[in-house]
C-alpha cells in the first residue's frame, strides 16, 4: 500500500527539501546568471553563450566521474567538497566579473564541475529517508520542488541582474551553495549499501542501464526543444514574443502537477516502467509536434501545459527504472550518469536546433528535434527489451557467483537479491 504526500513531512525530509532546494536554485539560475553578467561587453551574448557552455561541459563530464568516486555510506564529505567547489566558482565570477574571458571560463567550468554528482547523492539519499513504499511519492516529491525551482530560478536571475547588478546573481548563487553546505549536516552522513566489490563491477552494472539513459537523453531534447525554439516559433506565427515566458512557465507548472498526480497512486500505473516511459516520451514528442503546427496562442498554451503534464513522469519513470536495475552501491553514480546524459541529450537538441533554424523554418526545426527524440526512444525501447531477454543469463550469472546456502552464508537471499536485479 502506497504512503500519502502527508506521510513524507518529517524532519530528515524536510531538512533534505531545504538543502536541495539551496543547492539546486544556483544550478538552475546558472546559465541565465552567466549571460547578463557579461552582456554588456563587447560581444557579450557570444561571450555569454560560451560561458553557459563552459559550465554545461563541466557538468556533463564530471557528473559520471565523481558520481562513481561516491561512497554510498560516507557520502558527506564528498556532497560537502561538491557543493564548496560550485560556490566557488559562483563566487569567483561574482568577485571578478571583469576578468579576462579565459578566467570566466574556468570559473564557470569549475561552477558546473564542482557539483555535478550532489544531485545524484542527494536523490540516493531521500530514497533511505522513506520506507520503500513510499519512494515513489518521494521521487514524486523531488519533481515537484525541481520543476518549481526551474520556474523560479529565470525570474530570480533577471530581476537581480537587472534591477540590482549583473554580479548579484552570481554572489547569491555561491551563497545559497554555502548555506546548502551547512545544512548536509542535519542529514545522514550516507545510505546502506550492498557490498558491490570491485570498482568494475560498478561499472557493468552502469554499463547495463545505457538504455534508461538513451531514453531520458531523448526526454530532455524536448525540453530543450520547448525552450529554445519557442520564441523563433511564435514570431514566424506572427504572436508577440512576450508569450514565451507565460508559455513557458505553463510548461514548467504542468509538470510539476504531472509529478505530483503520478506519484498519488504510489507508481501503480499500467504496465511496466520501460513501457510507461516510452508510452510517455511519445505522448510528449506528439504534443510538442503539435505545438509547432497549431497558429493559435491558446491552442499552443494547452498543448504545452499537456506536454508538461506528461514530461515529468515521463522522468521519474526513468529514474525508477534505474533504481531497480541498479544495487544501492551504485546509484548515485548511476543517477549522475543519467544527470549527464540528460544534459548531452539537451545540449544536443540545442545545438541541432540552432543549426536548423539557419536554414529552415522555426517549426520545421521543432519537428527535425522531435524526429531526434523518436530515433532516441526507439534505441532506447530495442535496447531494454534485449535486456529483458538477457535477463536468464543474468540469473544463472548471478546465482554462480554467491555461496551455496546450504553454508549458512545467506547463499539463497543473495540469489534473490541479484536475480531481482
Amino acid at each position: 500500500m502506497a504512503m500519502s504526500y502527508r506521510e513524507l513531512a518529517t524532519r530528515p525530509v524536510l531538512a533534505w527539501c531545504v538543502v536541495t532546494a539551496a543547492g539546486r536554485l544556483p544550478v538552475a539560475m546558472a546559465p541565465l546568471a552567466l549571460v547578463f553578467l557579461v552582456r554588456e561587453r563587447p560581444g557579450g551574448y557570444s561571450l555569454g553563450a560560451v560561458l553557459a557552455a563552459a559550465y554545461v561541459i563541466g557538468e556533463i563530464v564530471a557528473a559520471p566521474v565523481l558520481g562513481l568516486r561516491m561512497n554510498a555510506e560516507r557520502a558527506r564529505p564528498q556532497l560537502v567538497a561538491g557543493l564548496a567547489v560550485g560556490a566557488a566558482g559562483f563566487a569567483g565570477l561574482g568577485l571578478a566579473p571583469d576578468a579576462h574571458p579565459v578566467v570566466l571560463a574556468a570559473f564557470a567550468l569549475l561552477a558546473g564541475a564542482g557539483p555535478a554528482a550532489v544531485p545524484g547523492g542527494l536523490r540516493a539519499l531521500l530514497t533511505s529517508l522513506v520506507p520503500e513504499r513510499a519512494v515513489t511519492q518521494a521521487m514524486s516529491m523531488e519533481s515537484v520542488l525541481t520543476f518549481g525551482i526551474w520556474a523560479a530560478a529565470p525570474a530570480l536571475a533577471t530581476g537581480l541582474a537587472l534591477g540590482v547588478d549583473p554580479a548579484v546573481p552570481l554572489l547569491l548563487q555561491a551563497v545559497l551553495m554555502g548555506f546548502s553546505v551547512a545544512g548536509l549536516w542535519l542529514l545522514p552522513a550516507g545510505w546502506s549499501a550492498e557490498p558491490q566489490g570491485e570498482g568494475a563491477s560498478v561499472r557493468r552494472a552502469l554499463l547495463r542501464a545505457w538504455p534508461v539513459y538513451v531514453l531520458g537523453a531523448g526526454a530532455l531534447t524536448l525540453l530543450a526543444l520547448a525552450e529554445l525554439i519557442l520564441p523563433a516559433l511564435l514570431e514566424q506565427r506572427g504572436i508577440a514574443i512576450g508569450w514565451a515566458g507565460p508559455l513557458l512557465a505553463g510548461f514548467s507548472i504542468g509538470s510539476a502537477v504531472g509529478a505530483f498526480v503520478y506519484g498519488l497512486r504510489g507508481g501503480r500505473w499500467p504496465g511496466p516502467l520501460p513501457v510507461q516511459s516510452v508510452v510517455l516520451v511519445l505522448a510528449v514528442s506528439a504534443g510538442v509536434a503539435l505545438v509547432a503546427l497549431l497558429p493559435w496562442t491558446a491552442g499552443i498554451a494547452i498543448t504545452l501545459a499537456a506536454s508538461g503534464l506528461l514530461m515529468a513522469p515521463a522522468m521519474l519513470t526513468r529514474n525508477l527504472a534505474l533504481r531497480e536495475i541498479l544495487p544501492p552501491s551504485a546509484l548515485a553514480a548511476g543517477y549522475s550518469v543519467m544527470y549527464a546524459a540528460v544534459g548531452a541529450g539537451y545540449a544536443a537538441s540545442g545545438t541541432l536546433a540552432g543549426g536548423l533554424l539557419k536554414v529552415v523554418a522555426p517549426s520545421t526545426a521543432i519537428l527535425c528535434g522531435v524526429g531526434l527524440t523518436v530515433l532516441l526512444t526507439v534505441v532506447g525501447a530495442v535496447g531494454e527489451r534485449r535486456s529483458a531477454r538477457r535477463a536468464p543469463e543474468l540469473q544463472e550469472e548471478a546465482a554462480s557467483e554467491v555461496p551455496d546456502a546450504s553454508d549458512g552464508s545467506g547463499g539463497a537471499e543473495e540469489v534473490e537479491r541479484k536475480v531481482r536485479r
